[in-house]
């Protein structure tokens, strides 16, 4: 039988040989680079926002409960006083009394200066006609007054959302009496941001504008949100600073949940190699580092964490700078 050898054959069999394998390789060199902390941060509101009663009374009725999301100026509750009630159906019937004594006093003065111009009728009679007809629509007006003041607080009882956000709490149920100024519930402003109680050693190389990420293994984090902090108080509280962040995507429905988030934690020098050249066997790192006339050999290396955002590792021991790795 006829034999023939093809050329594309003969390529595979050199290529599964190792004859046409390419060598790539890194040299290590000690670099500086920002190390980071990792802390545990709160979801917060920036601000608590009681909503006040701007009346005293009984609450009427109640509009929303905890969780609810309210836009500024929603009702949140409506407070009732059966007193204004009783107070403007008084000042309606005198209303009513003094519009009958001001059409009572025009007739008056109608017929007083009638008279007058006839000449039948003193000057003086004509005054008191016109003292009675002012006297008669200022009380009317002051009257009026009265009643719409009344009318505002009714309305005032009406108790409105001071700002945007989500209820946190309800502090009143239905027939709670309050009184002018009580809080009948507490508003957490959106949007949440994240509060950090940072150890005040570390706090030394946090300042404003300074970046925080996420951690990824948290709930909802995706490949780490990223934000930046936001404030940075002055008092320390119980040796640890505490610093407002603002971070995107944290939600608007739970207050208080705990996050790992990282944080700048000042500069130093180290090694970082891409993460392919560092392979991993019986839970042990090792690197293959060429020597001298192309000699290789495996050492084993401490590996540190994934640097933020790339597929770099850092070494924290087994490799000198200037040693050239080849990737396995």
């Amino acid at each position: 039988m006829r034999r023939w050898f093809s050329p594309v054959l003969a390529c595979v069999v050199l290529a599964a040989n190792g004859v046409a394998r390419a060598e790539t390789t890194f040299t290590a060199h000690r670099s500086q680079f920002t190390d980071e902390k990792a802390v545990f941060a709160t979801v917060e509101s920036p601000k608590e926002i009681p909503a006040r009663a701007r009346i005293g009374g009984s609450v009427a009725s109640l509009a929303v409960r905890q969780g609810d999301s309210v836009a500024e100026g929603h009702i949140i509750a409506v407070i009732g006083d059966d007193k204004l009630t009783l107070q403007i159906a008084s000042l309606d019937a005198q209303i009513t009394g003094l519009e009958a004594q001001l059409a009572q006093t025009r007739v008056d003065l109608t017929r007083a200066e009638t008279l007058f111009r006839q000449g039948s009728g003193p000057k003086t009679v004509l005054d008191q006609a016109h003292t009675a007809e002012d006297v008669a629509t200022s009380t009317l007006r002051a009257r009026i007054a009265e009643r719409q003041v009344l009318l505002q607080n009714v309305k005032e009882g009406q108790v409105l959302a001071p700002a945007a956000g989500r209820v946190l709490t309800v502090l009143v149920t239905p027939g709670s009496v309050v009184l002018n100024g009580d809080p009948v519930a507490t508003i957490g402003q959106l949007p949440f941001m994240l509060r950090l109680r940072i150890p005040e050693r570390h706090a030394v190389f946090l300042k404003p504008g300074d970046p925080v990420r996420v951690d990824t293994t948290e709930p909802g984090a995706g490949n780490g949100a990223v934000g930046t902090i936001d404030l940075i108080y002055p008092r320390i509280e119980e040796g640890r600073v505490v610093a407002d962040a603002r971070v995107g995507g944290l939600g608007d429905y739970f207050v208080g949940d705990r996050i790992r988030v990282w944080i700048d934690a000042g500069t130093r020098t180290g090694f970082v190699v891409p993460a392919a050249y560092v392979l991993t066997r019986s839970g042990l790192d090792y690197v293959l580092l060429r020597q001298d006339g192309g000699r290789q050999i495996e050492t084993m290396v401490q590996r540190g964490d994934v640097r933020a955002g790339t597929d770099d590792v850092e070494i924290l021991s087994g490799v000198a700078d200037g040693d050239v790795l080849v990737r396995p």
